[in-house]
């Protein structure tokens, strides 16, 4: 599900068991980031899907890279391995006005 800044945050604070995931590679994360997310980098492919395969299905997740494009094809990934709760960040990074860690 695609959600736009104000929605995503306030969802992601709302709902138990969230986990954040950025899915820029590992040089972007560390340029900048979501407090509390996790790398998990949609470019490396095999990597990326045994994450993936690690995680609880019953869990939100709250996925977002630099513009929306690769999260929002995690959070596609992620629906047809039977993940319920994925929820996209529109606009990415660049368009976020919370909080960031350096």
């Amino acid at each position: 599900m695609n959600l736009d800044q104000s929605n995503w945050e306030k969802k992601l604070f709302s709902e138990k068991n969230a986990v954040v995931i950025d899915v820029r590679t590992s040089e972007e994360f560390e340029l900048s980031r979501i407090p509390n997310s996790k790398n998990i980098d949609f470019y490396n492919p095999q990597n990326f899907m045994q994450e993936i395969e690690k995680l609880d299905k019953d869990n939100s997740y709250f996925i977002y890279c630099r513009t929306g494009v690769r999260s929002a094809n995690s959070c596609q990934l992620m629906s047809e391995l039977g993940f319920k709760k994925v929820y996209n960040l529109l606009g990415g990074i660049v368009k976020w006005k919370g909080e960031i860690n350096n």
